[in-house]
């Protein structure tokens, strides 16, 4: 896991982020020092760490929790990276991110959202750089405690372009690799425990969990199989030519991810070589991760996963397409990766882009979010799981559907089509562009090897020296001359010509245990030494038989050397290029199909049919690779190890652990190369001539490769290829052994198209399988299982339904196979049995039996057996049908015919036929009266009879029994049935026209309502001319019509006819219908034309007035117009609606039903005989509204001024008129009026009402009246106000004499009652009646005159509103009157008691639970002094005023009574109390049951 250090920056804000409840939790334990309050526990989902803050939490809590956490993220510099998480918990937690490295304070950068529609939280990182690369924190906080989880974000160079192959080898060295690529990660890896993989692929940033474990397995199995292979090349420094001073001294060079295109010279130190090897190292996983990236990092979601409604025990599907095959993608749910299995299969189409999740028999824990992540990108969707609309209770199980998701969903098949050919052509591009480049290469190539010859020499000698481990053959090769051995036998060619450079390489290579010695023989140059970089070097070599030569020095031929080093930095950067080709070919081939062909093969496809070429020349010029070649092939064809020596210098695999090391004992050299020299080169460099090299075919291609096959043990398996060409062969291998025909194993080959058979699957031929033609192989593993399976007859006999008779005992016996241990379970619909006392079950290695005693026929049903074990499960079902006898026919019986002669009744069948179908029906019959049964006989298994022996007028009641195989059911009686009277059938209704002609008239009709009991034996037609009353038979009286239409052919042309018709039962004819219209015998008239003048003269909000002018008679044309229809369309509609159903007469109609403020359109179409005329439609549509009227307020007494008392209800009633209808606007002091405030509009009418008013809701308040012709305001003074409270303290002062100032403290209602004013009076001693001596006084004193002395004068101060006045304040006594004396009595002093309080519930209101429709009383008992105000309150809202609600007061029991409950009268109820002295409350709470 990953540690944050610590920040005091971070520290400090820690706190800020968290709730206030959880801030108080950490206070409270840093202070009482409880460091043991939290309760640290690991999460069920893996990586979270939950803190739980209290030992107990309370009921409905929860601590937080990630149902799914961070993913770790990899992107490229500059692109947008996505953290998702979803937590849970009770309270809803608070979740905030944090990093490891630094703060999130940067808002553009870094965004946090909440998707409440997945409940997901998200961190978005715009525009990412090397700085954000970091560990990431998600915190949930809550309450109860926190959950914490982590994740990385790795940052991937935007600077590489995929399509410049020379710059994926040109990376700085000071990158470094890291991820999947880092030999660090693949140590740890190996050595961890499976519980620690998430967290190591974290810490290094891999984000493909899947893909890394199986690439640990594909390791693991390597590591017992290859082993280290380390050459050493080791020589003795010369102390007088080395910086080292030490004579035998030896250095170790490593070359890592040795092939065999490194043949050729090392000359250098090894300290150079070691650094050489080192930054390979770092291209090769550098290039490994772009690459990665570059066929990863372009996948994205054509179509992503939608969210699936499916139903308990149904399937459920999800579906995606990507813009880029990939064989696999990872599903998750709620961040729980998902694998294939019983309840997951997880699909992938052939061309994997199409990839499926389908989730089987769905239940409710199966409900979450679902994820398909590809690479970096994934799409997430919900899964929701309802109940089943028709659960089914029967035997038989309902058919398991899929659900998709809703919506139409678009063909995934042609969109995959057209995104494979999409891709298709962009490889293609790509593959056209490095073309362009590979063609530029091979131009500068050529040229470099023109430069070559120069520096080459006039004469070369080369000797290779080959040994085969396999035969322990040795051969020698020399252009001048060859030499072969064979054990001791030496033969040798010699050839003359000059010496020309000495150059000697020795390499050993460790393959399959065999040893390979390549050595170049001397090459010497008469009179000069080769020098490298420039330097003198002197070399003492010794021969075979260790003879030492000294070569001769040349100062001037360092310059040849440097030139052909930079021949070949050249060379190798155009070899460099040409590698990165061959990996676009992979890519493409990949996508056609090849996609298990290795590097090995495609390393081949450029060096296919050519030789490892070296250029050499002599006085004759030169001789090519083919003559040597040909030589080579001579001397091995005589120990008959033939080998094609065009094909023996083929790139080869890197070793398996990418390292070779050369033994410095099998060669020694002393050159030596400048150092300074060789350390400004970090890139490797092919030492040795230029070999020339040349673009070939490239070879055979596969269309599709192997895939991995599941083979049942004991069956055969199959897999097959197939090539780009028919006349490849190619090589089958088993675990790296060829694979050869034999009686069970069969090899073929038809056209491109390669298979591999085995018949007869054991576990010995499961492994690895490849496949190698010319060089391209395929790879796919074959897996025996051997899952349980049923013996074929047993399995035959055990799926044919079984039928036992109640009370015997049925049996199922199966034998299996399968690997051990196999559970066996059996299931009766559905539900698994167990052993009791009529169900016992035998279980055993190979076979079971169940056995069910004494079955009853409720034992019908289906009988499932399920075996599974470690490879597989397998199921049977079989019908259990338990035989009895049937259940009585149900009734009551269903009298279908009644009549004097016939009884006729049906009835249904038995509810249960006890397995087998009903045969025959017995009847009795009993006339009602008499107490005998008369047997009817049997009658087919038809739940219907028909009884002709009845009498008129006489009742009978039927028995009836089912009769099956297994025996009678018992009897169902029916009810009392009538034989029919003499009923006759009633009226049909009247008559229909359905054509007229000038010989033939056809009518039809409807049955009539009545039958009369009886079934219809037909009709009688009857017509008469208009003016007649005489009705004539138009059917002959014997001959009843017995359709309901006829064509009635006795008329005469132009005379006018009306018809009637009756029906005819068993008792008679019938009364006679109403007669038809009247129609004229003559042929069909023309329809008319088109009314004219249409428009329409009166509109209002739902009716308006068309009128019209008759269409015009033109003969042979267009006929007279006998009706109209009006038809209406609203604007919005496309179909238009008939106003009238039969023709009006008249040219004018109302259409009423219109809708307020709708736009209608209208037309109008004439009718006659001859049918419909050409619709006349009006040119506009027309509005549903009246003229246009200005607004105008139509009561005349309302009131501009209203004083209200607080508490008390304002209510503003305005009347008015408008057309169309206004837009009303309610303002108080010009600001819109506050929501407690209710606005009713109605038509015509607009109040506002405050329910419970208070001294704010003073002001004026107006309404605006606006529509589209004008406005109209109206404005009313609202003053909310109480009585006043008295002034205060009253003086009176003296200024001038015979005058008195009476001056007074102001009322504490002054300030917010601003028309409030003072009333001043005074009381004579000499009179008793107090006078008024000022009014209206806004000020705080008054001067009385003619004040006389002598008397005493008495001042009171009253304060004054609109509402009414207060209680005086009295002044002191002013002036002396001289007083007589009077007897004083003292009276004893008493004490008043005080009886006022605040007030109190003494009862108080009680919860209620009232049922809809019903009445509610709820009443409480409140005492105080004075007495109380009550007030009632539902929902915060005074009800008081409301005539829904009957409140009541008596004595202080407070009522309310509500007459009529509904869902709308559900909430608080509150009563508040308060006077003077205090106020008080109680609640109660109502619900309202159904």
């Amino acid at each position: 896991m990953w540690t944050r250090g610590k920040n005091p920056g971070q520290l400090a804000t820690r706190s800020s982020r968290f709730s206030l409840v959880h801030q108080y939790i950490l206070r409270f334990n840093e202070v009482s020092g409880n460091k043991s309050a939290a309760i640290r526990r690991r999460s069920k989902t893996p990586g979270v760490m939950i803190t739980q803050y209290a030992a107990i939490l309370p009921e409905d809590k929860s601590t937080p929790d990630f149902q799914c956490k961070p993913m770790p993220v990899t992107v490229k510099e500059g692109n947008l990276a996505i953290f998702k998480a979803v937590v849970t918990g009770d309270p809803k937690p608070d979740v905030s991110w944090r990093r490891a490295k630094g703060n999130l304070a940067d808002k553009e950068k870094f965004q946090k959202k909440y998707d409440e529609s997945t409940g997901e939280h998200i961190l978005e990182i715009h525009k990412v750089s090397a700085e954000e690369a970091d560990t990431y924190k998600c915190y949930a906080v809550n309450e109860c405690g926190k959950a914490v989880c982590t994740t990385t974000l790795s940052i991937v160079d935007g600077s590489t372009i995929p399509e410049d192959f020379r710059k994926l080898l040109k990376k700085s060295k000071a990158q470094t690799a890291g991820g999947d690529n880092d030999e660090t990660f693949w140590d740890a890896m190996m050595n961890a425990d499976k519980r620690d993989y998430e967290s190591i692929c974290s810490e290094y940033g891999v984000a493909d969990l899947n893909t890394i474990l199986k690439k640990l397995e594909e390791k693991r199995n390597q590591k017992g199989k290859n082993k280290q292979k380390d050459v050493i090349i080791s020589y003795d420094n010369d102390a007088k030519k080395q910086d080292i001073q030490s004579l035998g001294k030896k250095n170790y060079i490593r070359n890592e991810g040795t092939v065999q295109h490194d043949t050729g010279i090392y000359i250098g130190d090894v300290e150079e070589a070691n650094r050489h090897n080192r930054h390979l190292t770092l291209v090769n996983a550098e290039k490994d991760l772009l690459l990665t990236e570059f066929k990863i990092s372009n996948v994205d979601f054509v179509i992503k996963i939608q969210e699936i409604k499916a139903e308990e025990s149904d399937d459920a599907l999800f579906e995606c397409v990507l813009t880029h095959p990939l064989p696999k993608i990872t599903w998750m749910r709620k961040g729980v990766l998902l694998e294939d299995g019983e309840k997951c299969n997880i699909t992938v189409s052939d061309n994997r882009l199409i990839h499926r999740l389908l989730i089987k028999d769905c239940t409710k824990l199966d409900k979450g979010i679902y994820s398909a992540v590809a690479g970096i990108i994934s799409c997430s969707a919900w899964l929701v799981v309802e109940d089943q609309r028709n659960p089914t209770g029967d035997a038989k199980k309902a058919i398991r559907k899929t659900a998709k998701a809703a919506g139409v969903q678009a063909d995934l098949e042609k969109v995959a089509k057209e995104q494979q050919i999409k891709i298709q052509g962009e490889m293609e591009k790509i593959l056209k562009a490095v073309k362009e480049k590979y063609s530029e290469a091979e131009k500068l190539k050529g040229e470099i090897l023109t430069r070559g010859d120069d520096c080459s020499g006039s004469d070369k000698r080369n000797k290779t020296q080959r040994k085969n481990t396999k035969d322990g053959t040795v051969t020698t090769s020399e252009d001048n001359g060859c030499i072969t051995e064979d054990g001791d036998l030496k033969k040798k060619k010699q050839t003359k010509g000059q010496a020309g450079c000495n150059l000697t390489s020795e390499r050993k290579i460790m393959k399959d245990g065999a040893l390979t010695t390549f050595e170049d023989c001397d090459v010497t140059r008469e009179g000069e030494q080769m020098r490298a970089g420039g330097l003198k070097k002197e070399k003492q070599r010794t021969t075979q038989a260790g003879e030492p030569f000294e070569d001769s020095q040349d100062p001037g031929h360092g310059s040849n050397v440097s030139n052909i080093q930079q021949d070949q930095e050249a060379e190798h950067d155009v070899t460099e290029f040409i590698d990165q080709w061959d990996d676009v070919v992979q890519q493409l081939n990949q996508f056609r199909g090849n996609m298990n062909c290795n590097k090995s093969a495609r390393n081949q496809q450029k060096t296919n049919n050519a030789d490892w070429k070296e250029q050499a020349s002599d006085s004759n010029g030169q001789v090519s690779d083919d003559e040597l070649n040909t030589e080579e092939i001579k001397d091995s064809a005589d120990r008959g190890k033939y080998q094609q020596s065009l094909k023996q210098n083929k790139k080869s695999q890197h070793a398996a652990n990418g390292k070779c090391v050369f033994p410095g004992e099998h060669g020694e050299c002393d050159k030596t190369e400048n150092v300074n020299h060789s350390a400004n080169h970090t890139r490797r460099k092919r030492q040795g001539l230029l070999v020339t090299d040349s673009l070939t075919d490239p070879g055979v291609q596969f269309i599709w490769g192997l895939s991995d096959v599941d083979a049942i043990i004991h069956e055969s398996a199959e897999l097959m290829c197939k090539l780009s060409r028919e006349d490849r062969e190619g090589v089958w291998f088993r675990d790296g052994k060829q694979i050869y025909p034999d009686d069970n194993v069969s090899i073929t080959m038809n056209g491109p198209i390669h298979k591999l058979v085995i018949m007869k699957c054991s576990e010995d031929n499961s492994g690895k399988y490849r496949f190698e033609a010319d060089g391209r192989k395929t790879e796919a593993m074959l897996s025996i299982r051997d899952p349980p399976r049923f013996d074929p007859e047993d399995l035959s006999a055990f799926t044919r339904p079984l039928a036992v008779k109640v009370g015997h005992n049925a049996t199922y016996k199966l034998q299996f196979i399968g690997h051990k241990p196999i559970k066996v379970q059996w299931y009766k619909d559905g539900d698994e049995l167990k052993d009791d006392n009529s169900t016992m079950i035998e279980r055993s290695a190979s076979h079971t039996r169940l056995l069910l005693s004494r079955c009853q026929r409720r034992d019908t049903g289906e009988i499932k057996i399920k075996i599974k074990n470690d490879h597989g499960f397998t199921e049977a079902v079989s019908q259990l049908v338990v035989l009895d006898k049937p259940s009585p026919p149900l009734g009551p019986a269903e009298v279908t015919e009644s009549s004097a002669l016939c009884i006729e009744f049906k009835w249904r069948p038995p509810k249960d036929d006890g397995g087998s179908p009903v045969t025959n029906y017995i009847l009795e019959r009993q006339q009602v009266g008499r107490n005998t049964w008369k047997k009817m006989g049997e009658i087919p298994g038809v739940p219907i009879y028909r009884d002709t022996d009845v009498d008129r007028g006489r009742k009978y009641c039927y028995r009836i029994w089912a009769v099956t195989s297994e025996g009678m059911s018992e009897v169902m009686e029916t009810d009392e049935m009538q034989a029919g009277k003499f009923a006759f059938p009633g009226p049909p209704a009247p008559p229909k026209v359905v054509s007229a002609f000038n010989d033939c008239i056809n009518i039809s009709w409807s049955s009539p309502s009545s039958t009369g009991g009886s079934r219809l034996l037909g009709y009688i037609l009857e017509k008469r001319k208009q003016g007649s009353n005489l009705w004539t038979c138009v059917n002959a009286p014997d001959e009843i019509i017995k359709e309901k239409k006829y064509a009635v052919k006795d008329v005469v042309e132009g005379i006018e006819y009306e018809f009637r018709v009756c029906a005819v039962n068993l008792s008679g004819a019938g009364e006679f219908s109403n007669a038809s219209e009247f129609v004229f015998a003559r042929d069909p008239k023309k329809p008319p034309g088109k009314v004219t003048g249409l428009k329409v003269t009166e509109t209002s909000y739902s009716n308006m007035v068309v009128t019209w002018t008759k269409p015009e008679d033109k003969p042979g044309i267009q006929d007279e117009a006998k009706g109209y229809f009006v038809e209406i369309r609203r604007a919005d509609c496309i179909e238009w609606c008939r106003c009238n159903s039969s023709p009006v007469i008249m040219t004018s109609f109302n259409v009423k039903g219109l809708k307020s403020m709708d736009m209608y359109w209208v037309r109008v179409i004439a009718i006659n005989d001859g049918g419909e005329g050409t619709p006349e439609e009006l040119p506009n549509y027309i509005l549903a509204m009246p003229l246009p009227v200005r607004p105008r307020f139509t009561n005349n007494k309302m009131k501009s001024f209203m004083v209200v008392r607080a508490g008390n209800s304002v209510r503003i009633t305005v009347n008015f008129e408008a057309s169309p209808w206004p837009e009303i606007t309610w303002l108080k002091d010009n600001v819109p009026v506050m929501k407690r405030v209710t606005i009713s509009n109605s038509d015509g009418s607009s109040q506002l009402l405050i329910p419970t008013s208070e001294r704010l809701d003073s002001g004026i308040y107006s309404v605006l009246v606006k529509n589209i012709v004008g406005q109209e305001t109206f404005s009313t003074e609202v003053r909310v106000t109480d009585d006043p409270k008295p002034p205060g303290p009253v003086e009176l002062e003296e200024s001038v004499p015979g005058t008195v100032t009476v001056i007074w403290q102001p009322s504490p209602d002054e300030k917010r009652d601003d028309r409030l004013h003072y009333t001043v009076s005074k009381l004579e001693s000499t009179k008793h009646t107090w006078t008024t001596v000022a009014d209206r006084l806004f000020n705080n004193r008054f001067t009385v005159c003619n004040i006389m002395q002598g008397r005493e004068y008495h001042f009171r101060v009253y304060a004054k509103n609109d509402m009414g006045i207060s209680a005086p304040s009295e002044s002191p006594i002013w002036g002396m009157e001289k007083k007589k004396e009077k007897m004083v009595i003292t009276e004893p002093s008493r004490k008043d008691c005080d009886l006022r309080c605040t007030p109190s519930f003494i009862v108080p209101l009680k919860p209620q639970t009232a049922t809809v429709g019903y009445e509610c009383y709820m009443s409480c008992a409140v005492k105080g002094d004075p007495a109380a105000r009550i007030t009632w309150y539902r929902n915060h809202v005074s009800i008081n005023t409301d005539t829904n609600y009957y409140v009541s007061n008596t004595c202080g029991v407070c009522s309310l009574l509500i007459l009529r409950v509904g869902p709308k009268d559900v909430g608080e109820y509150k009563v508040v109390a308060d006077n003077s002295l205090g106020r008080a409350e109680c609640s109660t709470v109502l619900s309202v049951r159904e």
